[in-house]
């Protein structure tokens, strides 16, 4: 008999997750938690997507829900003092803040019910704002030969 290995790997997490989830299960994390921080910020949403992206790479799986969502600055917001207010209103109704992502201005990270919300300043058009929302890797469902087209949700997540 040969033993490849004694333990497990970090891998081991990815390809086989505990639990694994629906594509409905997969899609209402993210939406949920997109909900969550557009009406916590009051933010006014301009347009926003769903897809579910591989966590292994870039076709295999598991998979998880992932949002797109672009938003409006108030007018006269200044970016150095909005985002942070955005993270610190989230953090006030049990989001916890993560390091803050070094490639984009003014970035907040944060995570809540195992969902990561990333809000920033969109560099190309300094009075836009994105919030990308990622859920968990647990879909273990075959999407390598769906498109790879994002599907539209703006509708789901207008602040109420």
């Amino acid at each position: 008999m040969a033993v490849d290995r004694l333990h497990t790997t970090p891998a081991d997490v990815v390809d086989h997750p505990a639990n694994p989830v629906t594509d409905d299960q997969s899609r209402t994390q993210v939406v949920e938690s997109a909900q969550q921080v557009v009406a916590l910020a009051r933010l006014q949403t301009a347009s926003a997507g769903y897809t579910l992206m591989s966590c292994k790479n870039r076709d295999e799986p598991p998979y998880q829900g992932a949002i797109y969502l672009t938003f409006a600055l108030p007018a006269g917001a200044r970016p150095d003092a909005f985002f942070p207010t955005i993270a610190a209103t989230l953090a006030a109704h049990g989001w916890t803040r993560g390091l803050p992502p070094n490639d984009h201005a003014f970035a907040e990270s944060l995570t809540k019910d195992a969902a990561t919300a990333i809000v920033y300043l969109q560099s190309e058009e300094p009075s836009v704002g994105v919030v990308r929302v990622y859920g968990q890797c647990r879909n273990m469902n075959d999407h390598r030969s769906d498109s790879t087209a994002w599907v539209d949700v703006t509708d789901r997540l207008r602040a109420p």
